[in-house]
């Protein structure tokens, strides 16, 4: 079992379609399928946590998959006394998750999700700090743009799980121009961070040159669901 590690490389329900990425992961329950200049450089420290965490999921042979998309991905996280056990083949452009949940004091039904993309990363964590964890899956879509995505649930004060909402980017907002995918997702603290790289026109796929753009998104109760709030969007 591998206590929550630091972040992977890109977790929820979010997507971006309207910027060329999907938004067509969907969720059910398993047994029902009918229903100043150091801020600039590394705001809040951020890259450095990607980074490592990156190199640390590559190194761990026990993670199998572990930011490949080509290879099938299982990964148990434990977080609160809640252990969630994360599972897909990435056997096509669209494939199954299995989410696993153990520790719960009510439901232990195990949800399917359909990623649109492979799994690449999951993390666990307790963002809004309730003494609840959540369980966020990182998904990269098939292509060279490998479009970020994430799948995400949260425990109910440790007896059932219910899914995360994540906001789309407006296509017609500037905080979507020059975005075209390579997409990486981290936990930091009390913060999910994405951040990818901006595309100037002319740039080529292997070659951007606008630098980065980061988004920090906070988690919130919704009246139907769980909320990720951007909090903050930076470049740099």
């Amino acid at each position: 079992m591998l206590i929550r590690t630091a972040t992977l490389s890109i977790a929820l329900a979010f997507s971006l379609s309207a910027c060329g990425s999907a938004d067509n992961n969907t969720y059910t329950k398993a047994n029902d399928q009918g229903n100043s200049t150091a801020e600039q450089q590394d705001p809040g420290g951020v890259n450095n946590a990607i980074d490592n965490a990156s190199t640390a999921e590559s190194d761990n042979s026990t993670l199998p998959g572990a930011g490949d998309p080509s290879k099938p991905f299982s990964k148990t996280l434990e977080l609160q006394g809640i252990t969630f056990t994360v599972e897909s083949k990435n056997g096509s452009s669209v494939n199954k998750v299995t989410i696993t949940p153990k520790g719960l004091e009510g439901s232990h039904e195990v949800i399917e999700a359909e990623a649109n993309g492979s799994v690449t990363g999951a993390e666990v964590a307790d963002l809004d700090v309730n003494g609840s964890p959540e369980i966020y899956i990182y998904v990269a879509s098939a292509g060279s743009g490998g479009y970020g995505s994430v799948i995400g649930f949260a425990a109910n004060n440790k007896k059932s799980l219910s899914m995360i909402n994540f906001p789309e980017i407006d296509p017609k907002s500037k905080e979507a121009k020059g975005y075209m995918g390579h997409d990486e997702f981290a936990v930091v603290e009390s913060t999910l961070v994405r951040r990818f790289p901006v595309y100037k026109e002319g740039d080529s796929n292997a070659k951007p040159t606008g630098g980065m753009r980061q988004f920090q998104y906070k988690l919130k109760p919704g009246e139907a669901a769980w909320q990720l709030v951007v909090d903050k969007v930076v470049e740099y």
